[in-house]
């Protein structure tokens, strides 16, 4: 809806005792370590699928590289981490096009960037800038792509969404999904798709049925109990 206060953008995120900020944008931002995560960026998806004969639009990179601009320019972290698949498949980063190889070096800048390794992107090289590691630890909290769903995780790979009613009408979005202990991130890629949080995939990671969803709507994150999506 129009006339939303920012605050509706977005929303607190507890894992382990800690607060992190849940964006309208899907990513997540701890202010006290100027810390951005972002999963699932899965960029060159179109040109994936071009090369098997699907054809999509080939804008899918510099659509995402350019919400994640906006993303940055806006918390201005310290350090990004992103929670693996940030490419499509094992190749998808050989195929960047030189402007968006240097869109992607111009938001390293300044900056700590942690690359996770997932099962789409498993072996990044050395020359995308930032590291690359299985998973990283700060603080309590462990990132990682695949979901655990040990205490105090954060991670990706699941892309969680949620099918809710409102209004008389159903909306399905993506969302985190959350319960205090843990949580799981949406996928930040244009071309991402997304599994329902009702999955039983979720229900192995959040054990009791009390877990949450922050539900991206078009100008403000809802806030949902899983149990009433569907």
């Amino acid at each position: 809806m129009d006339g939303e206060s920012p605050a509706a953008r977005a929303a607190a995120v507890n894992v382990a005792g800690v607060t992190l900020v849940a964006d309208l944008s899907g990513t997540l931002f701890w202010e006290d370590e100027s810390l951005l995560v972002v999963s699932d960026l899965h960029l060159e998806k179109g040109s994936s699928f071009a090369i098997r004969g699907v054809l999509l639009p080939p804008y899918d990179t510099v659509a995402t590289l350019g919400r994640l601009a906006a993303v940055i320019a806006r918390h201005d972290p310290r350090m990004v981490i992103a929670l693996g698949d940030s490419f499509h498949d094992r190749n998808a980063h050989d195929r960047l096009s030189a402007p968006d190889r240097g869109a992607l070096a111009a938001l390293q800048l300044r900056r700590d960037w942690i690359w996770i390794s997932g099962n789409h992107d498993p072996a990044l090289p050395s020359d995308l800038g930032g590291v690359v590691a299985s998973e990283v630890a700060v603080g309590p909290i462990a990132f990682r792509h695949e979901p655990t769903g040990a205490v105090g995780e954060i991670a990706g790979h699941l892309h969680p969404k949620a099918r809710v009613s409102t209004r008389g009408r159903s909306m399905e979005r993506r969302c985190f999904a959350y319960d205090g202990e843990r949580a799981v991130m949406p996928a930040f890629g244009s071309y991402s798709g997304g599994l329902s949080i009702r999955d039983a995939a979720f229900s192995k990671i959040f054990q009791t049925p009390g877990f949450m969803a922050h539900v991206l709507g078009d100008n403000k994150l809802h806030t949902i109990a899983a149990s009433r999506c569907y």
